[in-house]
This record gives structure tokens, sequence and C-alpha cells, in this order.
């Protein structure tokens, strides 16, 4: 119990600044980024939208080595192609690890609310087909995290975010990232939902333009590439493999009705 009151207490103090930090990195965000990055369109939302209504070795929840009291759960992020249904993924692991899944397209999603201060810019972006503007998405996630935090919950899984190697940065001056997956699909995946013509140019565009971010966590030691397949059970099974989390193949396909 003394070891996690110290994982509390550090975890308090280390909450509180989290508007600060947001300030003082967006500062530098908006002055590398500029305009050109806010024009680059961000195929995750685009489909959220108009689709859909160790370092750290251990990939499991940090525990104390002395009493095994869990210290927190999980900290993942979940990248890689658009059309490799990533949500879906996050979603169910959250479920199944009981960590939130704070999906970016969401948190945008639900402030497109006429009654929201926000509606307007971001309505604006999506309306034109463009990134939600950085200043509104890191005010939106720090936010998310405090809010997450004083309402008792440890760990999280991220989807649609970071998009950039600048925002991977960010995002590590916010919080403690243990892992990211980045999901690729395989030539049969793409050919089984004729993934083709434009879309398969924007995944071409989407590969060179996620290399920096990919190298940023490989060297951080923290990249866990997975290949999605056409097969949905075997790509289940492979990614419960994966991420040490062959005990809960059961669990996952007693309470998942349908497989993706």
């Amino acid at each position: 119990m003394i070891a996690l009151g110290r994982h509390l207490t550090n975890a308090k103090a280390a909450a509180a600044p989290l508007y600060r930090l947001f300030n003082v990195t967006l500062s530098r965000l908006i002055t590398t980024a500029g305009a050109a990055a806010q024009a680059q369109l961000d195929p995750d939302y685009y489909y959220y939208y108009y689709n859909e209504p160790p370092r750290r070795n251990g990939l499991g929840a940090m525990t104390d080595p002395e009493n095994s009291v869990p210290r927190r759960g999980v900290q993942w992020a979940f990248i890689g192609s658009p059309r490799a249904k990533k949500r879906v993924y996050a979603e169910t692991l959250s479920k199944l690890l009981e960590v939130p899944c704070i999906s970016m397209a969401s948190l945008a999603r639900q402030e497109l609310n006429p009654c929201s201060s926000l509606y307007k810019q971001i309505a604006n972006a999506v309306n034109r087909r463009m990134l939600v503007p950085e200043d509104i998405i890191f005010g939106l996630l720090s936010k998310r995290l405090e809010d997450g935090y004083y309402k008792g919950e440890t760990g999280f899984i991220l989807d649609g975010i970071p998009r950039s190697q600048l925002q991977a940065e960010i995002i590590d001056q916010l919080v403690e990232i243990d892992l990211v997956v980045n999901f690729r699909c395989t030539d049969d995946y793409l050919v089984k939902h004729q993934q083709e013509g434009s879309w398969k140019e924007k995944l071409q565009v989407y590969a060179e333009q996620s290399k920096p971010l990919e190298d940023y966590y490989q060297k951080q030691k923290k990249l866990l590439d997975f290949q999605v397949g056409s097969a949905p059970a075997e790509n289940w099974q492979g990614l419960l493999a994966a991420l040490h989390l062959q005990h809960k193949c059961c669990v996952l396909f007693k309470e998942t009705d349908r497989i993706i």
C-alpha cells in the first residue's frame, strides 16, 4: 500500500501542470508546423466522420515488485493505416483491459454541437475535409486526460493521435506512452476490402508521411508493428499474442459477437 500511495501522489503531482505543459508546447507546435500542417488531409478523421455514425518491455499494467499491487493500467497509442479499423481494436482491447479508449475523432465529434464554443472551427475543418486545428486537438486531449484522472481512470488507449513526430514529442511531455502499436494492412486485406484507386494512392502517401513518426517510436523501442490480414479471427489471435495477452483470448471470443 505504501508503494501504491507513492504512485498516486506522483500521479497527482504530474496531472496538475497538464494545461501548463499544453500551453508551453503548443506555441512550439504552431511555430513549427504552421498552416501547412492544418491543410493536410487526415484519413482517419475523414473515414470516421463520413463513413461511420523496456524502456518498457512489460506490455501489461505496471506492478510493484514487492507486493504486485497494480500501479496503473496500460498507456498505449494505436497508429497506422487508416483502413485497418484501429478504432475497433482499440475499443475492444480497452474493455478487456478496463482502461478508457480515447478517440480523437470521437472527442472532436462531441464538439460538433451548436452549443459548443468550438463548433464552428471543427465543423469548418470537417466540411472542408481538413485537419481539425492542432490547438483544438491538443486542448481536447489534455482536458480529456485530466478529466479522466480526476474520475479515477488509470491508463488509456489513444486512437487517432499522434499523427506526426511533432505530436508525439508533445504527447511525451504530457503523458508517458508505454507502447505504440502500428497497424499495417497486408495486400490480401486491401484486395478483400477493394482498396483501389484514390484510396490506394492515399495509403501510399500516408506510409511516406508516417515514416518519421514510426522512426521516432522505434528509437524509443516502443513500436510494435502488426500486420492486419484478411482473416479477422487470426488477426485477433495474433494481436493478443503480440501484446502478451493470450490469456484474454477466450474472454474476447466469448464476449465479442462479431469479430472484424
